[in-house]
Order: structure tokens, then sequence, then C-alpha cells
């Protein structure tokens, strides 16, 4: 998920800001080492909303075995993720400290990854971004750093602006980390992580149908206020929903070709290769369609007019769009949108 870009519309916008990247062995060790701490401190000082029981930890179960590590990390202690389920507020009102991971209690087949920077994210994520959405770029390779930091800076965007919300199936993860191993490519710290976590979940088997999210906290940088991590979330996980429910994913696609007109869907489509989007791929066209125009109500990320809809048609979608979802928590989502719109 992005923050618009500049258009007809008031939409507010971030500055770029430069990063560098860094590299060697002991730096890798170090930053693996903070993400793991700051993962463990999160969950130590999680502050429970006193509206909620507190959760208790999940039962230990036996790990899946494996997939092979690549040869970079050969030897190398695979870091133990603790994951606990969570509400959408309760992963709302979070305060990370460095990296917690949980497992959203109305779909458990999605992984909520929450950064208390948007560098870390980045630095986790970014390149899977290149190869699986992002316009321009390969989607049959993994860029090196070098390239990706090329690929960054040609768009204006920094490590921590590249994307504000992430959001990916397993297979495409997985794929992610065999074309990493088969081209040898030394992967972040952050990347070795995510790893580890796919291992612990047993991501790398086949025929898994799960999706993982990211968000940053409040404060990760002047944009990130409390209304902004809401929205981030909501439409982080519609997305993961798609990928989690294939009936959802296809009622999706029905929606697109049918209740959109042809000129609807080539603004939409256009709307999203401005923001950097490969308009190409089809599946990532209908799947932003229903995270924009049904779950995303802060201006700073969308308006309907950014789409070339007005504010009447984009209800009138919403609304049809609602009224023949499959049943579940993300239609009660969608329905808590539409009673709280103006007039109801």
């Amino acid at each position: 998920m992005r923050l618009a870009k500049p258009g007809a519309d008031d939409t507010v916008r971030i500055p770029p800001r430069r990063r560098s990247r860094h590299g060697g062995a002991v730096a890798a060790v170090a930053v693996l080492v903070v993400i793991l701490a700051g993962s463990l401190s999160g969950w130590l000082f999680w502050p429970r909303p006193a509206q909620h029981p507190a959760i208790a930890p999940p039962a230990v179960t036996a790990l899946p075995a494996p997939a092979p590590a690549a040869a970079n990390t050969a030897g190398a202690p695979a870091p133990i993720f603790h994951i606990e389920s969570a509400t959408e507020e309760q992963i709302r009102s979070h305060v990370p400290s460095g990296l917690a991971v949980f497992r959203f209690a109305d779909n458990p087949r999605i992984l909520v990854l929450d950064f208390a920077s948007l560098h870390d994210q980045g630095r986790m994520l970014n390149r899977v971004a290149a190869l699986t959405e992002k316009a321009g770029l390969p989607h049959d390779r993994i860029l090196s750093e070098a390239e990706l930091d090329a690929a960054i800076n040609s768009q204006g965007d920094t490590v921590e602006t590249f994307y504000y919300g992430h959001d990916y199936a397993a297979a495409s993860l997985a794929r992610f980390f065999r074309l990493a191993d088969i081209q040898k490519i030394e992967l972040d710290p952050q990347e070795e992580a995510l790893r580890a976590l796919m291992q612990q979940e047993g991501w790398f088997a086949p025929g898994v149908t799960a999706g993982l999210i990211s968000l940053p906290g409040v404060g990760a940088d002047a944009k990130v206020t409390a209304s902004a991590r809401a929205s981030i979330l909501r439409h982080e996980l519609s997305h993961g929903e798609f990928f989690s429910n294939p009936a959802y994913a296809e009622y999706v696609h029905n929606f697109w070709l049918t209740a959109l007109t042809g000129t609807e869907r080539a603004e939409f489509r256009s709307f999203l290769a401005k923001e950097e989007y490969d308009a190409g791929e089809e599946e990532l066209m209908f799947n932003e369609m229903q995270a924009y125009l049904m779950f995303t109500r802060d201006p700073i990320f969308f308006t309907p007019g950014l789409a070339g809809l007005t504010p009447a048609r984009l209800s009138e979608l919403q609304s049809r769009f609602l009224a023949g979802m499959p049943e579940g928590w993300l239609r009660t989502m969608l329905a808590s949108y539409q009673d709280a719109a103006p007039g109801r």
C-alpha cells in the first residue's frame, strides 16, 4: 500500500527521503539480533486494552519440517517467533518496539507483521514487492541490492516509502526464496528472518493457502498517524483474506469483470499504474481494486476521483459489493463502514 501520487485532488504527499543500505556478516548478525530482541520485548510489554480479556499464549505444537535453507544461512540457528492470536482492534492499538507477529483472530491463515520501523519493514519486504508487483521491474528474478537501490531511487522513493504496507500470498513468498537460492542472492538479515518465519509456519509446503501482511507503528514517520495505521491495517487485511480465502478471491474477480464497466476498469488500472503497480498483472489489478475501493477510506491513500469515480458511483459499487459478499468477518467490516456512512 502506497500513499496516493499527486493528481487532481488535494491528497497529502510525503516528501522523499534518501537512505543507505549496509552489508557485511557482522552487521547482518547484529541487525537480526536487534530484530528478534525487539520482537521479544514487544511481546513482553504488549498492552492489553481494558475492554478485551488477556490472550492466552497459544498451545505449543510440533513445528513442520523446514524447507532447505540457503547456503549462506547453513549452520545458523533459526529464530523462533512467538505468535499470538489478535483481533483487528488489538493489532491496531498495539505499540511495536521492534517486530511483532500476530495471527489474525478472525482468519488464522493471515499473519500480520507489525513493525516499529518503516526501514526494517522495507528491508524485509521491498525486494519481494519488486518481484511480485512493481511496474518496470523483472518478475522472474530477484534484484541485487544495487539494483533495488537504483529502482527505489529512480522512482523518487526511499526504503521507507516504497510501500507503507505489504501483502503477499504464501506461494509468492515461497517463490521469492526459491529464486533467491537459485540465483545465490545474499539476502538481508530481515529477509532471512522472514524465511525462518515461513519455515516455522510450514509455508514452503506445496498448496499452502495463506497470506502475510505488514504495517508500521504510529510515528514510524510523520504521516503514520493512528488514523493512517488503522487504514493501512484494514486495506492489508482485505488482501490477507483475498490470499487465504479462494471463495472470496473468486467473488472479487467476478465483481471486477461484471460490476465495473470497461471504462472503470481502465481508469482503475491507470490509477494503479501511476502508483507504480504493474498494470499488466490482472490478478493484482482486481485484488487492489477490492482493497482500495471497498476498504480504504483515508484520503491520504485514496479518493474516488483518483480512479475516475464520483463519490456517488463509489458508494453504489460498495453497496453492490457488500450485497453479494460471502458471509464472514470481512463482510461485517464492510457493513460497519456502510452503516457509518453519512445519511444512514
